[in-house]
């Protein structure tokens, strides 16, 4: 491998990371190279040697700001959902004064990690037992500094993680829906998909997975989902309109950003995808913003 891409990997390990340039050529060397690999187990290596969290000190920061009423200004977690103040829970206005503790917007993405890790059940909650089983698993995060700390271990692992992205993602869905409702109002799923979508894609946790891939492509049309497929799929289903968007829909979307290559070749209507996925692909072919396989040569590669 040249010094260029020896330093290119560094260079990605240190940003997805945070790591030392020590650490960073550490990792890498031990996993010959591999990023994926070497990021990995950074993280398992890192939480291995996290604190072990405070009960009583978790205790503590949850009653601060449990039952508490603060002023806040209109964001996305009060246009979700708004639960009652009063009970044992944390609400929406502590949500908003953690938020302003810890010195992050709260329409950030990585609340959304931290609402998996600490089990909250939906926006703008957080229970005492989720709060404090979650606390010792993540370690170090007993403390409004350490919560700081800890927020940028998660943001990175969401971003270049594949696997804990999708639990997150998975997590998000039942985290964003009304009570009692079984889909999301499209507007909500729009606005949970345009915070999560853009990190996945960015990080990596998104790439394109070739597993199992029958279209041999070269250049572009091989890299998959971008961030215009996203919008693609935001106009798709504003034109549609409908009652919401089911689990089913919101959790296979997943696999297919994952799977499919960026004209939509691969795409099998015969497979077990939700209608909504193959009506959007249909639209897609239909407007223009992907040609129809009838008109792709397989031998020349070429519409």
């Amino acid at each position: 491998m040249s010094k260029a891409s020896k330093d290119t990997l560094l260079s990605e390990f240190c940003s997805i990371t945070s790591a030392s340039q020590k650490d960073a050529r550490r990792y890498l060397d031990k996993h010959q190279r591999r990023l994926d690999a070497a990021i990995d187990a950074y993280y398992q290596e890192s939480a291995s040697r996290s604190t072990v969290a405070s009960t009583s000190k978790l205790n503590a920061l949850f009653d601060k700001y449990k039952g508490e009423s603060y002023l806040h200004m209109p964001s996305l977690i009060t246009r979700i959902h708004t639960p009652d103040p009063s009970g044992d829970d944390i609400s929406i206005d502590g949500t908003i004064q953690l938020c302003q503790d810890l010195k992050v917007d709260p329409e950030n993405v990585v609340l959304l990690a931290v609402a998996y890790e600490l089990k909250s059940p939906r926006v703008g909650e957080w229970n005492k037992k989720g709060w404090v089983e979650g606390g010792h698993d993540l370690g170090h995060c007993d403390t409004v500094d350490g919560m700081k700390d800890t927020l940028g271990r998660l943001r990175a692992k969401l971003g270049s993680d594949s696997t804990y992205f999708r639990k997150v993602y998975d997590h998000t869905f039942g985290f964003a829906r009304t009570e009692g409702q079984r889909s999301l109002a499209i507007d909500t799923a729009l606005a949970f998909w345009d915070l999560l979508l853009p990190t996945g894609l960015t990080g990596g946790a998104l790439k394109h997975d070739l597993t199992g891939e029958d279209v041999d492509m070269d250049g572009e049309e091989h890299s998959g989902w971008t961030n215009e497929h996203t919008q693609w799929w935001f106009q798709f289903l504003t034109e549609k309109g409908g009652k919401g968007v089911s689990k089913d829909t919101w959790m296979m979307l997943f696999d297919f950003i994952r799977s499919i290559d960026s004209q939509f070749l691969t795409h099998d209507a015969e497979a077990a995808w939700p209608s909504a996925i193959d009506d959007f692909v249909a639209w897609a072919r239909s407007v223009g913003k992907v040609p129809t396989p009838e008109k792709y040569d397989l031998e020349t590669r070429n519409w």
